[in-house]
């Protein structure tokens, strides 16, 4: 990554067609804040973003506050400066909307067949299905560095 700060995802950047779609404002960011959760589980954020909202974050692990309620913490913004050299290594060659696979694996394992990305709620068993997924793709994306 450079040492310019890279936006992954904006909520407000989807705000439009959940509008349209008729769907819950959440339904906006449920595609990234898997894999932010997924981050913050893992440790892949950065000390600053540790240090700067560790009461929040110390309840999201405790399960006392939502990945939603931390995402919203952050204006429901996914930037690079949130995470440590190695998320951001991964979320550049996995999660960046252009080139990574993400999206892709998004919509085999949870869209299926609803209509959009957007139509997938954050579930708990959503979470399992997406957290095994991209923990796959982390495992085989360390292999080659290793």
């Amino acid at each position: 990554m450079s040492d310019t700060t890279f936006v992954y995802d904006k909520a407000k950047y989807h705000f439009e067609t959940i509008e349209h779609l008729g769907l819950p404002e959440e339904h906006c960011y449920n595609h990234t804040t898997f894999f932010m959760s997924w981050l913050v589980r893992k440790r892949l954020m950065s000390d600053w973003f540790e240090q700067e909202c560790q009461p929040e974050v110390a309840r999201y692990r405790a399960g006392t506050m939502s990945i939603n309620q931390l995402y919203e913490h952050w204006d429901c913004c996914l930037v690079s400066d949130m995470l440590s050299d190695e998320g951001n290594s991964f979320a550049e060659h996995y999660f960046e909307f252009e080139k990574g696979g993400y999206l892709a694996d998004y919509s085999e394992h949870l869209q299926r067949d609803l209509p959009s990305e957007f139509h997938v709620s954050y579930t708990p068993e959503n979470e399992v299905i997406a957290h095994g997924f991209i923990s796959d793709r982390y495992s085989a994306w360390k292999r080659p560095q290793s």
